[in-house]
């Protein structure tokens, strides 16, 4: 089921937002297996695979002819390669704007994908700085360090909405331990973000 998605994420956008969406995608996954591991998932959180989902497909619609609606066109994307949205992970989706949908975070879930966005074009920028351009030479410290030190570094990253996976209505996780789960997520698969 999941590689008709992905097959579809890979057709229907640029090189740079489908490697953006595969990194997502491993950012949640790592994510729900910490929050599930340390018994820190409520009885209302979507499924480990809705997660997953919803990273691996949250900018389907960031392409013609929806980009200007984005992210609100994720069905309407979909429906072009026969494909279907759940309500839970539709609105997943939803929260990772919530400035242009009006959908706030309430799950880890949500707060997840909300938080993790931007932060995945911070750590891919990180590791192109390096001789190697690997993720398997990075260190946690080194992206910690551009993030909080040199904000015009990755300048378009939203440093203030990936700082708030500290407040405790969302992921209570410090800044540090938010980043390491989610560079270490993306050292998983570097092999298809080409890092």
């Amino acid at each position: 089921m999941e590689q008709k998605y992905l097959e579809a994420v890979k057709t229907q956008l640029d090189k740079k937002i489908y490697t953006h969406s595969l990194a997502l995608q491993a950012c949640m996954g790592g994510l729900y297996d910490y929050f599930s591991e340390n018994k820190l998932l409520g009885a209302d959180e979507p499924s480990k695979e809705e997660w997953l989902l919803a990273g691996l497909i949250h900018d389907i619609d960031y392409s013609e002819p929806f980009k200007a609606g984005h992210p609100s066109h994720t069905k309407e994307a979909l429906a072009k390669y026969d494909l279907e949205l759940s309500d839970s992970v539709h609105h997943i989706i939803l929260t990772h704007a919530p400035e242009l949908t009006g959908v706030k975070p309430v799950t880890k879930a949500d707060w997840s994908i909300f938080c993790a966005d931007s932060l995945t074009g911070l750590i891919m920028a990180v590791a192109y700085v390096y001789p190697s351009r690997k993720l398997a030479d990075v260190k946690v410290s080194s992206v910690l360090k551009r993030f909080l030190k040199e904000p015009k570094f990755a300048a378009g990253t939203r440093r203030d909405e990936v700082a708030m996976c500290e407040k405790p209505e969302g992921l209570d996780l410090p800044l540090e331990k938010f980043v390491d789960l989610c560079f270490t997520s993306m050292q998983s698969v570097s092999q298809d973000l080409g890092l």
